[in-house]
């Protein structure tokens, strides 16, 4: 029996059974669906794609897997080259991983390692409000999400501050001396609620950090590689670990990656085994995920992504934003995102399987209607999303 995620398993509906799909769309042999959301925001260039095909095709045909501890092959070696150059500012060192909340559990026991390695006792960590990391134990600890985690004991070592930055600065004037790290999802919390913070919180947490010595852990594994706008938010505010998943590869199978700038790659380096960071997920750098995120990557720069994004948030901001309806309390749109929040989550019951009979697959959840749309969508694709999303309220 499949147990199937965030889903009560005795009363959950009988999920879409799909048999193919290409381009945008999902196939269930009865309907053609606009994926609005990218199978979980990672299918950024869509499905069946020719050259991530042959990437991944190519490699297989090599050998499709090795392990990294006392190997290493051409895949990864490529890749990290190709980071070097690509990733902003020092974050020029890789820790590899096989999804996107094992990067981050590596980026925090970076941290927490980071300062026990320098003998500083530092235990908390500093986290947004709304924040949502993953579901694993460390990373539901840094989460501040009860619709996923309402399970499991808050961990009394982490701090959560909302995206206002005099809450921030007393935060740090209280606790600056005890915080390892401060782990922010930039500019966009996903499964928070498609919430939509200013650069400037970004720019005064960077600030603070340098003041109390705090290194600051950037999770994009959502909002990498395009999604707020920006190629990375760090490119714009540089952090101390940067953390990638979900359109790494394309969306075509799970790979993470930790990037650490040389500062924090220096504390573990040295003549004591003890120093040594000790993490090796059995995938790491696998060589099909490798060369998938090196075609990927190309892609994206040869394609000028970022104008295709640019165009979707102008329709997106065209079709919605001025949108009105009383159930709806927001409508926000960032990049190749955008949310209507409504006030009462039981106004959107119902809408999945409207949304299926309007040819667009969708997955509301708690008060948010929203898409994360493949950045290959056309307008009219990416209207009809919209359309439906307004039809949903006019029924």
């Amino acid at each position: 029996m499949i147990w199937y995620p965030y889903a009560q398993m005795k009363n959950m509906k009988t999920p879409y059974r799909i048999v193919d799909a290409e381009g945008v769309y999902l196939k269930t042999g009865e309907k053609n669906l606009i994926d609005s959301i990218s199978s979980w925001w990672c299918m950024i260039h869509g499905y069946k794609n020719r050259e991530l095909n042959e990437a991944m095709k190519s490699q297989i045909d090599r050998f499709s897997h090795c392990m990294l501890a006392g190997l290493s092959h051409d895949p990864v070696e490529r890749l990290s080259e190709k980071l070097e150059s690509y990733l902003p500012g020092d974050l020029n060192h890789f820790f590899f991983s096989d999804s996107g909340s094992v990067g981050v559990e590596v980026a925090l026991k970076m941290a927490m390692q980071f300062n026990r390695n320098r003998g500083a006792d530092r235990r908390k960590i500093l986290a947004l409000k709304n924040a949502y990391h993953g579901d694993t134990f460390m990373t539901m600890a840094v989460g501040d999400d009860e619709d996923y985690h309402s399970a499991f004991p808050k961990n009394p070592d982490v701090i959560h501050v909302p995206t206002d930055i005099p809450e921030l600065e007393r935060v740090f004037r209280e606790h600056g001396g005890e915080l390892a790290c401060f782990i922010v999802e930039p500019l966009l919390q996903g499964a928070g609620g498609l919430r939509m913070y200013d650069v400037s919180f970004l720019e005064k947490a960077r600030e603070l950090c340098d003041m109390h010595d705090v290194l600051l852990v950037f999770d994009e594994v959502a909002t990498g590689f395009g999604r707020t706008g920006n190629r990375f938010v760090s490119d714009l505010v540089l952090p101390d670990i940067l953390v990638l998943g979900k359109a790494l590869t394309g969306g075509y199978i799970g790979h993470a990656l930790t990037a650490a700038n040389k500062r924090v790659f220096d504390g573990f380096y040295g003549d004591s085994k003890s120093l040594a960071f000790m993490h090796g997920p059995t995938f790491m750098a696998n060589p099909v995920a490798c060369s998938l995120a090196l075609k990927s990557i190309e892609i994206f720069e040869r394609d000028n992504y970022l104008s295709k994004i640019k165009r979707i948030e102008e329709i997106a901001k065209r079709e919605l934003l001025s949108f009105h309806d009383d159930r709806i309390a927001d409508i926000r749109v960032m990049g190749g995102a955008f949310c209507i929040e409504v006030k009462d989550g039981k106004s959107l019951e119902g809408f999945v399987d409207f949304a299926y009979n309007h040819g667009v697959f969708a997955r509301p959840f708690v008060r948010y209607m929203y898409g994360m749309v493949p950045y290959i969508i056309t307008e009219d694709e990416l209207v009809r999303i919209t359309d439906t999303m307004k039809a949903w309220f006019r029924k």
